[in-house]
């Protein structure tokens, strides 16, 4: 949201995020649709419904975890290059499961559900037909025995035992992090499962059958600081049976936490919080409950930065919230504690301080006996600017990513990748102006829902899965924009400019200088003053296509849509007068009417946009004067002859 990272505080919230949604305007759809055929696409021999990814920054392999196999994928301009690891279940475990009943019958193999590197160390965790099981993996080929690589706890503590059961998993400073959601007689829980430092778990009061949808860690400047939030929902159990019943949380943790003392939860967390997060349009009833998802963007060292949240109602019907880090931290070290009204003795219980920094002592204990029963605040979680982001309603999302861009302007601007139902991903620029749609993408031969995304800014590519194939985009898909300065601009995309000297729209290349005055763009509105072509646009014509019409035929003239934010219109001859479109897919078509038969003459689609009229494409109809044969005429429809003259588009 052109975020200004480094001054995401109160007195810049009016205009960084209050004024998101000072007005409510109809969401507009992608401003540009492209239909992508990249050789850059992987396809899995059988459907992977259940899909696990890791990708290391600055490198072009993505891991993909499937059905009894690792796959290991190097992507290049060409194609993909593929090692498949197998990775099978134990038979004695696929007996046991399909003997005690799984969910799914299916769910008797091993689906990795973990691939992590912690320090040094590959860990892969799978279900393993319901008896789960932890790996490393060496030279991206073998899986040996996790034994030996150091403290670790069960694997039932790291992986689900069914795909179905959603997990999370985050390594940070050397230790990994596990929660998995609540199933049947599982409660749920939060854990430290790996690394040098204890490992600890949640107590069971402190959740109500979670269902984890991310977790994030808040980086700060100061180490000790550093804390983990998890992101999930809970069922509410004061629900009347007109509402719904999740609450939606943020559950938040220190990463120094070393948990207890005797005889006070000695291997448990001592800083766990939770709050309440709220995603709707302000105390009306239409409230978003459930949080199936959620990415964060922060400033390095800073208490900086935003959350996404992807929540469903219960109509499934999916919006994104955002959130500022810096309200929800507010909340963490100020809030009252529920249900706990007495003043706090010495340091407030639940923050994060240094190792064993009062261990032991009488406030310190008692601290750790008030965090233990009342770990919730008072205070609520609001997104920012009141509502949901204002997002077209007909697009059910299923994943998203984000990604914070350093703009032109010296700015941080963030991009969101929101994954859909129909495989189709699209492009979002979050600004002080609200949401932007940027472009959508077509990309998959098989339409299927978008499973997972993997976003990877150091090298400037975007992984897709489906449950049929994994496709890589370019994060700054600058060549699709156009040839001119204005497409550059009206694109508003963050990793795009145009470059006044070469006449080209370019990515922002790594360590660009803003003061150079090379590169232009315009990320705040839809506004291409910048170039300057006002003039030329006005001047711009195109050369007719010549059509021959025969006497009795109907004939019905295509104008390929580029700009969905555009008007079209037809003219003729240059007359002032507009004919309207009947839209037919990405065509702006123009048919035959009363007041303009389509025989003979000048048709020009023009487009106007940012203030200025653009012309598309335009015919020059020229009459036949031949009468085709009837039993002919009857059988060329005007679909067929849209169909021909779409033809001489491409």
């Amino acid at each position: 949201m052109s975020m200004k990272m480094n001054a995401l505080h109160h007195h810049h919230l009016p205009l960084l995020l209050v004024g998101l949604f000072a007005a409510a305007v109809m969401a507009k759809p992608a401003r540009l649709k492209f239909v992508v055929h990249e050789p850059s696409r992987f396809h899995f021999d059988k459907p992977e419904n259940y899909i696990s990814m890791y990708h290391q920054e600055g490198s072009e392999t993505l891991y993909v975890g499937g059905q009894a196999v690792i796959y290991v994928l190097t992507f290049n301009y060409r194609g993909v290059h593929d090692v498949q690891i197998s990775a099978p279940s134990d038979q004695t475990a696929i007996d046991t499961c399909k003997a005690k009943g799984a969910p799914l019958e299916l769910e008797c193999d091993n689906f990795i559900t973990v691939i992590e590197k912690v320090n040094d160390t590959f860990i892969v965790c799978g279900t393993n037909a319901g008896s789960p099981r932890c790996w490393t993996l060496v030279n991206d080929t073998v899986l040996t025995d996790v034994q030996g690589v150091g403290q670790i706890a069960s694997p039932s503590d790291i992986s689900p035992p069914y795909p179905s059961q959603k997990s999370i998993s985050l390594p940070a400073g050397g230790s990994l992090y596990s929660a998995i959601s609540a199933v049947g007689g599982y409660a749920g829980s939060i854990r430290r499962t790996f690394g040098s430092q204890k490992l600890l778990k949640m107590e069971k009061i402190w959740l109500l059958n979670p269902q984890f949808a991310g977790a994030a860690v808040i980086p700060s400047s100061l180490k000790y600081k550093e804390e983990i939030y998890f992101f999930f929902s809970e069922i509410n159990k004061t629900a009347r049976e007109d509402e719904e019943p999740y609450r939606a949380r943020i559950g938040r943790i220190c990463t120094v936490d070393e948990g207890g003392i005797e005889p006070l939860v000695p291997d448990s967390w001592t800083t766990f919080m939770k709050v309440r997060v709220m995603c709707g349009a302000g105390n009306t009833q239409q409230q978003y409950n459930n949080m199936k998802q959620a990415v964060v963007l922060t400033a390095q060292d800073k208490r900086a930065g935003v959350m996404y949240g992807l929540f469903s109602n219960a109509w499934g019907r999916t919006v994104i919230c955002a959130y500022s880090i810096e309200d929800i931290d507010q909340a963490f070290s100020t809030s009252k504690l529920k249900g706990y009204s007495n003043a706090f003795i010495g340091n407030r219980p639940g923050m994060c301080g240094r190792k064993n920094s009062s261990a032991g002592g009488h406030n310190y204990m008692k601290n750790l006996g008030v965090i233990r029963f009342h770990p919730e605040i008072e205070d609520v979680i609001r997104p920012v600017g009141v509502a949901p982001l204002d997002l077209p309603t007909d697009d059910q999302i299923t994943h998203t990513v984000a990604d914070i861009v350093l703009a032109v302007n010296d700015e941080h601007y963030s991009v969101l990748y929101l994954g859909t139902e129909q495989g189709k991903v699209l492009k979002v620029l979050h600004s002080s102006e609200g949401v932007f749609i940027v472009s959508q993408y077509s990309m998959f031969r098989n339409e299927g829902p978008v499973l997972n995304m993997a976003i990877n800014p150091q090298k400037g590519h975007l992984y897709v899965a489906t449950a049929m194939e994994v496709q890589r985009l370019p994060l700054a898909d600058c060549g699709r924009y156009g040839d001119t300065c204005r497409e550059c601009i009206l694109s508003r995309d963050p990793y795009c400019g145009w470059d006044k000297a070469r006449r080209r729209c370019i990515a922002i290349p790594p360590g660009y200088n803003v003061t150079s005055g090379i590169l232009i763009q315009n990320l705040d509105q839809s506004n291409s003053s910048v170039c300057g072509e006002a003039a030329a646009l006005k001047q711009r014509r195109t050369s007719p296509r010549e059509v021959l019409v025969p006497s009795n035929t109907s004939i019905f003239l295509p104008c390929p849509v580029r700009s969905f934010h555009a008007t079209y219109r037809w003219e003729k001859d240059n007359c002032i007068k507009n004919y309207p479109c009947l839209f037919s897919g990405d065509f702006c078509v123009l048919g035959p009417a009363v007041d303009m038969p389509l025989r003979e003459g000048v048709f020009r689609c023009m487009a106007t946009e940012d203030g200025f009229k653009v012309e598309v494409i335009s015919f020059k109809l020229v009459n036949h004067g031949r009468l085709l044969a009837a039993s002919l005429a009857s059988t060329v429809a005007p679909s067929l002859m849209l169909a021909m003259a779409a033809f001489w588009l491409h």
